[in-house]
Formats: structure tokens, C-alpha cells, sequence
């Protein structure tokens, strides 16, 4: 197979992530987002005890926003100008893999999340991160965000009917027509298929927010914490769902369960889509989002067990989830060699 779609595990060349700087969108969390922002790429981009490393591309919309970055992250990251409208580079960037070891950026269609939050630059912003790559760019007439896919390395990707074959995204399409071009575009082998995501998710369901893959053959998903988790019957349906399921070379999934947040208060009583999945890879750290609530530090400590290769550390995400995201979703990374 000469199209390598590497696991998040396996070593990355670079994280993109956009710079948060609208202060009519983010409103009275804007510094509280950079904060985190700043906090959270730090500890992604630390270098491993063996010096493995994780370059670093923050983009920037506007010369404050640039001077911003620049002040929060230093010599950590290089950081460039470029139009967007938002910061969810996982959404709006490309899905990186390699063909016969060039770089390749798959850039599917971007329609705002199902046409809720159409911004100026946002369809274009994975071309500018395709260039900056130095990547070959393939485009694929299919919407899908790259927050939807989560893909094991090894031929296995996992999905959501709820995003994938939402009228909102790709209209008259079924799961067959939407495996194919994931095949295509992808290299995968074998789609599976969870039905639905959390509750009050934009996103309508990404998959980085309810289960991802450790590594081949093993996934992680969550329990509901407390006895007021808004989300205990969407986890407890993922969980069934994921073990009846078998990948692509045939293994039944092995199923890991970490507590979730549980209900997670932002101030308005609003159920809102908090979840610890939303974790990012660098050399050293598996760094988790957490939102103040007990089971934070309880699904830490659960993945220091899953991933004994890296440390596991918690760091806060709640500004971010006030736009509707957290670690992963503001990242895009590129496959190393």
C-alpha cells in the first residue's frame, strides 16, 4: 500500500492551529481562549525525554493578532498571516497522510458546519495550510470536517451517520456513497459507523469528541459522570455500539471507557458538548481538555493507563468551549515521515 494515513501516535512533522483574535465572536472569553490556547501548545509542542520535536504553525488574520501569538508563544512557533474565520483548523484544514512518502493534503468540502457559521476564509484556509505544507493537494466532492474522521493507521476509520450522512452535509448520499469516497481519498479499507453524537453538539456528531482511537485495535470512549451527566444516554449507546465492531483486519475492538465531565456549567445552564476525547498527540504529552468538574482529573488519570509512552496531563479548555470546541478541534496536524 504505497497511501500512509498514519495514526496520530506515529511521529508528526507539524501542528497547525489558527490564533483566536475576534472579539465578536469570542466576546468576554477571547483572552481567557488565548490563554488557553497559549497553555495548551506549549505543553502539546514539549519535546520527548529522546528529543523528538513538533514544529509549530500558528495563523494569525490580522498584524494584532499576529503580535498576540508571537508574545504568548515566543520562539515555540512560527506564525503567519493568513486569512479564516474561525479557529477550527481541524475542520477547515486539510487531512494530511503521504503517497510513496510525499506529503498529501485531502481537502474535502467545508460548508460551516452544515451551513450554521459560514465565515470569509474558513473554505479556503486548507489550501493556505496544504501550501504551507508543501503538500500535494487532492480535493474530494464531499462535506466533511476532518473533527468527523478518526482513523486508526492501519485501514480503520470511524464516523458518525449523524454528520456524514446528515441532509445538511451531503444530501441523497448513504453510507455506501460516502465509504467510497473515503476509500478513495483516504486509502482507509473498512468505515465504521457510530449513529449519533453528543448532545448539543453543533458539529452534529464528530467522532473526536466520542471516541478515538489509542492505537490499532483499541479505542477510548466515555462514561457518564455523576448523576446529572446530560449525556449519559448518548455514551451509554456509543459504548454498545463500539463492541459489537471489528476493524478492518479483522480484530473486535478493544474498549476502553473514561469518565466524561459530566455537566459542565459555562454560566447560562445550557447543556453544552464538554468532552476528554478532544486530546492532542505531541512527542511527550497526551494533553487532555478539562473543564473544573472532579471527573477531569479522573479521566487523566484513566488515560495514563491507556498511553504509557507518554504523560497524560489535563489543561483547561472551558474559554474554549464557549466557541464550541476544544484541543483537537483547533489543531491540524501533518504526518511525519
Amino acid at each position: 500500500m504505497t497511501t500512509d494515513l498514519p495514526h496520530e501516535t506515529a511521529r508528526q512533522s507539524r501542528l497547525f492551529t489558527c490564533w483566536p483574535s475576534d472579539a465578536e465572536l469570542w466576546e468576554d472569553n477571547l483572552e481567557p481562549a488565548q490563554a488557553e490556547f497559549a497553555a495548551f501548545l506549549k505543553s502539546v509542542v514539549a519535546p520527548s525525554a529522546t528529543g523528538v520535536t513538533l514544529d509549530l504553525t500558528i495563523l494569525a488574520s490580522t498584524a494584532q493578532a499576529e503580535a498576540s501569538a508571537k508574545r504568548a508563544l515566543g520562539h515555540r512557533a512560527r506564525v503567519v498571516r493568513a486569512a479564516f474565520g474561525d479557529v477550527w483548523a481541524r475542520d477547515t484544514g486539510p487531512v494530511f497522510l503521504r503517497d510513496h512518502g510525499e506529503p498529501v493534503a485531502v481537502r474535502f468540502r467545508f460548508n460551516g458546519w452544515g451551513g450554521k457559521y459560514e465565515l470569509p476564509g474558513d473554505d479556503t484556509i486548507g489550501g493556505v495550510i496544504a501550501e504551507l505544507a508543501g503538500a500535494v493537494e487532492r480535493r474530494f466532492d464531499l462535506v466533511a470536517e476532518g473533527g468527523a474522521l478518526e482513523f486508526d493507521g492501519e485501514g480503520t476509520l470511524i464516523t458518525t451517520r449523524q454528520c456524514l450522512l446528515n441532509p445538511n452535509r451531503n444530501p441523497g448520499f448513504g453510507e455506501a456513497d460516502v465509504e467510497a469516497v473515503l476509500k478513495q481519498a483516504l486509502g482507509v479499507d473498512k468505515v465504521l459507523w457510530i449513529d449519533e453524537g453528543l448532545v448539543a453538539d453543533h458539529t452534529d456528531g464528530h467522532i473526536d469528541n466520542i471516541v478515538r482511537f489509542a492505537r490499532p485495535g483499541v479505542v477510548v470512549c466515555q462514561s457518564p459522570w455523576g448523576d446529572d451527566d446530560p449525556q449519559v444516554e448518548v455514551l451509554e449507546a456509543i459504548a454498545r455500539q463500539l463492541a459489537g465492531m471489528t476493524d478492518a483486519r479483522g480484530r473486535h475492538l478493544q474498549v476502553c471507557r473514561i469518565p466524561s465531565p459530566g455537566r459542565v456549567d459555562l454560566g447560562d445552564g445550557e447543556v453544552v458538548p464538554a468532552s476528554h476525547m478532544n486530546w492532542v498527540i505531541g512527542p511527550r504529552h497526551v494533553v487532555v481538555p478539562v473543564y473544573g468538574t472532579s471527573g477531569g482529573e479522573a479521566a487523566v488519570t484513566a488515560l495514563r493507563g491507556i498511553f504509557p509512552d507518554h504523560e497524560v496531563v489535563g489543561a483547561s479548555a472551558r474559554a474554549i468551549l464557549t466557541g464550541g470546541g476544544a484541543f483537537h478541534c483547533v489543531t491540524c496536524h501533518q504526518a511525519g515521515e
